[in-house]
């Protein structure tokens, strides 16, 4: 079987395409339903946002498609030292087909050495394994809300140019 011809757009923003918004609204809310039943716990706050409470976060996207449908999308905050991602969200019928990982991987890239940050539900078990993965380590737990708990996740960056897996080629010698 071949992997899905998915494509991921880091130029366009829900904000400024009301149609793409609502898709990623309905997206998420039912990504994160997938994630409320795996933890046991609907207090996500991403859950229960609206449409203008998504586009108006101050961050970046990454929309994952393929056919026109959106599949997947990432969206983050960025400064000079640090991408914290926001949220990671993967339509549940397109679960196990690498969206998710094909968003991280864009993620990595945009990156550009920086560490990148993640926290997800303790109890989410494939978002867990996809982001030790893709090199996350993770540096412990918190509680957000009583009862609700967290891993929180940091990939460290790498020196601009060196590729993902590999070690950075050895300097030659004088």
């Amino acid at each position: 079987m071949t992997a899905p011809a998915v494509r991921v757009d880091v130029a366009r923003h829900p904000r400024e395409d009301g149609g793409l918004a609502a898709r990623l609204w309905r997206l998420q809310r039912a990504a994160y339903a997938v994630e409320a039943a795996l933890i046991g716990d609907d207090r996500i706050p991403a859950l229960h946002e609206s449409v203008d409470d998504m586009v108006s976060a101050p961050l970046r996207w990454a929309v994952a498609e393929e056919d026109g449908a959106v599949l997947g999308a990432l969206a983050w905050a960025e400064s000079p030292d640090v991408l914290q991602v926001d949220r990671l969200v993967v339509d549940p019928a397109a679960h196990r087909r690498g969206v998710g990982r094909a968003l991280v991987g864009v993620l990595l890239d945009h990156a550009a050495g920086r560490d990148v940050v993640v926290s997800t539900g303790r109890d989410n078990a494939p978002a867990r394994a996809l982001y030790e993965r893709a090199g996350f380590r993770p540096r412990g737990d918190r509680e957000v809300l009583a009862g609700l708990w967290v891993t929180d996740y940091r990939r460290a960056g790498r020196p601009t140019g060196v590729t993902r897996g590999r070690p950075p080629a050895a300097a030659p010698r004088s």
